[in-house]
């Protein structure tokens, strides 16, 4: 009887220790696919750069930052989207505006692939030398095909590197870039229009806030094509057919 006990004894330990190691191999696999899942979201989701700087020109980014970030005319399979900013340090930063922004990461947490996006707005301090580093990270994007979306003042930053000197692009008038950048040779290049795309880089004159929003939406593929028009349509007149336009392009949300 004692031995039948002992017996007993020692299957149900061997269940139990069986039951653990089903659960712990069940939670091993369990948490490799979680990993597998979110490198292979990460893989094909676009990673947006905001680069922060004191002065920051807020209303620059307003219609192309609340786009990206809310994704509420996103089509139904659009790509993920993260939106965050960068400085060259985490301290906080204040906008032309008076907002205070605390930087989401620096310089060297930016992923250099062509799945990210660096966005430039304009600002008075861009003639700090402290900003040499950003730029040089945009002319890394550029070569591996990321894309660097510059307006106004930042324009100048991007000529003074060079990275405007065989690229289609504007800025804020025929004559800003020769005026603020001695170095500026990208003359021939210069087109005369508020925003203007050329494959991975999208410049803008301070007045060209929404067509550049409009162009780096597009190039992202998230927006249908309809929504885009409509979205652009309706902010650019204000026009109410537009709006009931827009609204009629939207996928059913569940």
């Amino acid at each position: 009887m004692e031995e039948v006990k002992k017996d007993l004894e020692q299957t149900n330990l061997l269940q139990e220790k069986h039951i653990k190691e089903s659960i712990r191999v069940q939670r091993t696999e369990y948490v490799r696919q979680q990993l597998k899942k979110r490198k292979e979201a990460e893989e094909i989701m676009f990673k947006v750069y905001i680069y922060a700087l004191d002065t920051l020109a807020d209303w620059e980014l307003g219609y192309v930052t609340a786009e990206l970030n809310s994704g509420r005319f996103f089509k139904k399979d659009a790509p993920e989207v993260s939106v965050k900013t960068v400085a060259v340090s985490r301290e906080p930063i204040k906008t032309m505006g008076g907002l205070t922004i605390v930087p989401d990461c620096s310089i060297n947490d930016i992923v250099v692939n062509e799945k990210s996006v660096l966005l430039l707005p304009g600002a008075n301090t861009w003639d700090n030398p402290k900003h040499s580093t950003i730029i040089e990270k945009a002319g890394e994007l550029l070569s591996v095909g990321g894309m660097v979306c510059a307006i106004c003042g930042a324009t100048v930053a991007l000529a003074n590197a060079g990275l405007l000197d065989q690229r289609p692009h504007t800025s804020n008038g025929a004559g800003y870039l020769e005026m603020f950048s001695p170095s500026y040779k990208g003359q021939k290049f210069f087109i005369g229009a508020p925003s203007v795309a050329d494959s991975n880089l999208i410049t803008a004159g301070s007045a060209g806030t929404l067509l550049w929003a409009k162009q780096i939406i597009e190039q992202l593929g998230v927006f249908q094509h309809n929504t885009l028009e409509a979205w652009y349509a309706y902010f650019s007149t204000g026009e109410v057919q537009h709006f009931f336009a827009l609204m009629q392009t939207l996928p059913e949300r569940k």
